[in-house]
């Protein structure tokens, strides 16, 4: 699994240079990123061809302190390693025998204006999310008071029409009906697919644009996931929470995630009690939990 080297380049919107015969199939599969400043020196041990090869400030200043010879000697030795690409950074320039060995040897060069730095990090997080373990999940992802709640349930249950009661109190929408979740650094983050990004659907109304109706501060691009709600039709034979002392957790792609199963019936106030349970989760997460205060002042009323 890699993701292509085009990607790559149209994201961050580089400069080729020159492109290899092979460019659009080309893959990287790590986001591991090396900077050849030994391999310039002429130490190759250790070194590995199948990583995206940086050209920052040091390197670039160190090959143009040398001779003509000396510079199509040193990158020869680079660029005959079959190296997937060569990224020059602050728009340095492109030595004319970086180009005619890039011919040689068929390996695309790139250029981007950004810092080194600065495009050694892009690079890193595109290509770390791109290679995230991905899944899909139909629900609604929203952000209530700094939290990332997932809204589960049956089709038709009333996940929309709850959450935009939410978005009306402050909630912000990062994507309704299918969420794309990514394990990213072991956290779980959550965004919509572009097509259908900041709409939702209503029963009875149709499709609204939460953006235009509401504003750019009720909608985002990503958001981590920490809480699952997952709404149920209330059933009278089944035991629900009704304490809260200890909590119940999904598992999401490797991760054990909060979750919350809420009955659903006429005169419940839903999203109201979906915002109580994320508030409540977050007074957990800052150490208090009020089943446990509750149960430490009926034992000291007992005492």
């Amino acid at each position: 699994m890699g993701v292509k080297l085009k990607y790559i380049v149209d994201e961050l919107e580089l400069e080729i240079i020159h492109e290899s015969t092979d460019y659009k199939e080309i893959e990287i599969r790590n986001s591991d990123i090396n900077r050849p400043g030994l391999q310039l020196c002429g130490y190759y041990a250790k070194f590995v061809k199948d990583r995206i090869q940086l050209i920052g400030t040091q390197e670039w200043h160190y090959i143009n302190s040398l001779n003509d010879e000396e510079k199509y000697s040193t990158l020869e030795r680079l660029f005959k390693y079959n190296i997937p690409v060569v990224v020059f950074s602050r728009n340095n320039f492109i030595f004319p025998q970086a180009k005619i060995l890039a011919k040689k040897h068929n390996v695309t060069i790139v250029r981007s204006p950004d810092t080194t730095s600065k495009i050694f990090s892009k690079i890193i997080s595109l290509v770390d999310e791109a290679l995230a373990p991905t899944m899909r999940m139909h629900g609604v992802l929203l952000d209530i008071s700094g939290i990332g709640v997932l809204i589960t349930g049956r089709s038709g249950i009333g996940k929309s029409e709850t959450a935009l009661d939410l978005i009306s109190n402050g909630a912000r929408l990062i994507s309704d009906d299918s969420v794309i979740i990514k394990n990213i650094d072991k956290k779980l983050i959550g965004k919509s697919p572009d097509i259908t990004k900041y709409f939702m659907e209503i029963r009875g109304v149709g499709i609204i644009d939460i953006q235009k109706m509401f504003g750019i501060g009720f909608v985002m691009e990503e958001k981590a996931i920490e809480v699952v709600v997952n709404l149920e039709d209330w059933d009278e034979s089944k035991e629900y929470e009704r304490l809260g002392l200890d909590n119940n957790y999904q598992n999401i792609l490797g991760i054990d995630v909060v979750k919350f199963d809420i009955p659903v019936k006429p005169g419940r106030h839903t999203a109201l009690i979906i915002e109580v349970a994320t508030k409540n989760y977050k007074q957990k997460e800052l150490g208090y939990n009020p089943a446990l205060a509750l149960n430490e002042r009926m034992l000291k009323k007992l005492d």
